[in-house]
């Protein structure tokens, strides 16, 4: 019963939220599942381990979907190549049981998030629109895939 009200709360936040919060909710999702998987690794609890990488995975799928290489050019190429990284050091992260892979991808996305934020709020200063706002569904299905 309280799984479902959560889950409830968590739907209507992301249905509610604008561009700009989903996508520092996929980053916040994100880092919070590979920081769960590497405690479940610490207790040798690999299933729920790769589970937890499995999920922060699929956001960054979601993510990188979404990216509009036309609107974003460099930008959204570079991002691309970055997802790409990441989901490659999650799945060594998973294989091997790599903590030092798990650290890594979690300073990656920690120092996206802060990057995302920098610029949605320089953004905002300026009154110009924000990329978050060119990718609104696809932070939508990435923040539904976390399935907080």
């Amino acid at each position: 019963m309280y799984r479902n009200g959560f889950q409830n709360y968590n739907r209507a936040r992301v249905d509610t939220a604008d561009p700009k919060r989903l996508v520092i909710l996929c980053y916040e999702e994100m880092i919070s599942q590979i920081k769960m998987a590497r405690q479940r690794c610490d207790k040798k609890d690999y299933e729920r381990k790769s589970k937890a990488l499995l999920k922060g995975r699929d956001i960054i799928c979601e993510l990188q979907c979404a990216l509009d290489f036309e609107k974003g050019g460099v930008i959204s190429t570079n991002l691309d190549s970055l997802y790409n990284y990441v989901k490659t050091r999650i799945i060594q992260a998973d294989l091997g049981k790599n903590l030092a892979a798990m650290d890594e991808v979690a300073g990656i996305l920690t120092e996206l998030k802060s990057a995302w934020e920098e610029a949605f709020r320089s953004l905002e200063e300026h009154g110009a629109p924000t990329p978050g706002d060119s990718m609104y569904e696809g932070e939508k299905r990435a923040v539904g895939a976390a399935a907080f």
